[in-house]
């Protein structure tokens, strides 16, 4: 009886342990500095993970298809620039289009999101009809990103300058609040209930799990397997491009180097969340978990005073037990 006793609180320590370590962080911070425990910290906390949490759910979908994506990041970097030359008031005296009057908010948004959507397309068709390994050919499609965003945004008048002077409606996406809410938290909220939906109640959600954990059966027992990876690098690629717009209008600016290395944290968060990197595993609530376990690290830290360099090591020792602990879970389903 001891010994099953013993045997459930391992199991339970281990399907659990994402929620653990994100607790026992809070308490080790609390502890060396109680002020850490308040509503606006959280909130900052939030705030800075709304634009991780779009990344971080978009690259869930890859990966439980069993595949993967590190064109992320320069994907929302592209989709910040278009999203910032869109934004911009008449009256700004480095306009990217002088021409152009001003648009409604939601016309950069958009733009964003199909910019994201072409991309995501793009790798879904290589990898699934081309059959370039994903990892190639979205390291490819990151090179391609950065050079057209590069040229894009060096483009006269602008000449490489940070965009700025956006309009008042852009600007308030990205700062603006409704009852002390920020927009862009209650967009990350809504993206994370439609995503839940897809992923649990849809006929497409069901297939990505199938995909995922094993391609060969899925495409035998009739499923359009060439449809699901390229939707799923599309929803991708539209979570992505609408990330780009929300990061440009927080931050007021937008340069060709934004989005830098945010695939390698949607990854990280994904995989600490408990997503299996063999594909078929995954949720939504893991994965939130894993994007606020990072942001904890990095705002957390700063917070009590610890060298932020220190950060890496943290994040690469807690991406390590919890690829350990998916090889355990992994071994004992098997």
């Amino acid at each position: 009886m001891l010994n099953e006793k013993k045997i459930n609180i391992k199991q339970f320590m281990l399907a659990n342990a994402i929620y653990i370590i994100l607790l026992t962080l809070i308490l080790i911070i609390t502890c060396i500095s109680p002020k850490f425990l308040s509503l606006r910290v959280f909130r900052d906390i939030l705030m800075q993970s709304s634009v991780r949490i779009l990344m971080a759910l978009g690259c869930m979908f890859i990966i439980i298809a069993g595949s993967a994506d590190l064109s992320g990041g320069r994907m929302l970097g592209l989709a910040a620039v278009v999203a910032g030359t869109l934004a911009q008031k008449t009256t700004y005296h480095l306009k990217f289009w002088p021409n152009l009057p001003e648009m409604p908010v939601i016309v950069p948004v958009l733009a964003a999101m199909t910019v994201g959507l072409l991309a995501g397309i793009a790798n879904g068709i290589i990898v699934s009809k081309v059959k370039v390994p994903a990892f190639l050919a979205t390291l490819g499609m990151q090179m391609i990103l950065l050079g057209i965003n590069s040229v894009y945004f060096s483009s006269p008048p602008n000449n490489s300058q940070p965009l700025g002077g956006y309009t008042e409606s852009f600007g308030r996406l990205g700062t603006g609040s409704v009852f002390n809410i920020p927009y862009v938290l209650i967009i990350a909220a809504v993206c994370v209930l439609a995503v839940w939906l897809i992923q649990t109640k849809t006929l497409f959600g069901h297939e990505l799990y199938i995909v995922g954990g094993n391609r060969e059966a899925a495409r035998v027992s009739g499923i359009n397997v060439f449809r699901v990876e390229v939707l799923t690098f599309a929803i991708a690629g539209i979570l992505y491009g609408l990330a780009g717009s929300l990061e440009s209008a927080r931050t007021g600016s937008a340069t060709s180097n934004y989005g830098n290395a945010y695939e390698l944290d949607a990854i990280a968060s994904c995989i600490v969340g408990g997503c299996t990197i063999s594909g078929g595993v995954g949720n939504v609530g893991g994965v939130l978990a894993g994007v606020i376990i990072f942001n904890v690290i990095n705002y957390g830290l700063t917070f009590i005073g610890i060298n932020p360099y220190l950060q890496y090591a943290v994040k690469g020792a807690i991406i390590i037990i919890a690829v350990a602990i998916d090889v355990r879970k992994y071994a004992r389903a098997k």
